[in-house]
């Protein structure tokens, strides 16, 4: 899987899951600060991309990534 289908499925699921447009969420965006994603919220998005990428992933490991970016970075290595 590219980096950009991996970018693509990460920025519909935040999207979906903060109640979003997909063209409001941009790489450097904080997933807290910018997008209002509160502690509960962040375990949700978690258990939203093992759905999305069908991964088991270390929840507290998951819960370090803090920007759209660096959620890309994270599935680009585990999945390539």
């Amino acid at each position: 899987m590219t980096r950009e289908e991996i970018a693509q499925r990460v920025t519909m699921v935040t999207a979906r899951e903060l109640k979003l447009s997909e063209a409001e969420i941009k790489e450097a965006d904080h997933f807290a600060f910018d997008l209002g994603a509160d502690s509960l919220k962040s375990i949700e998005l978690v258990a939203a991309y093992e759905e999305e990428f069908n991964l088991t992933l270390d929840e507290e490991e998951a819960l370090k990534v803090q920007t759209v970016g660096a959620a890309i970075n994270f599935f680009n290595t585990l999945l390539n």
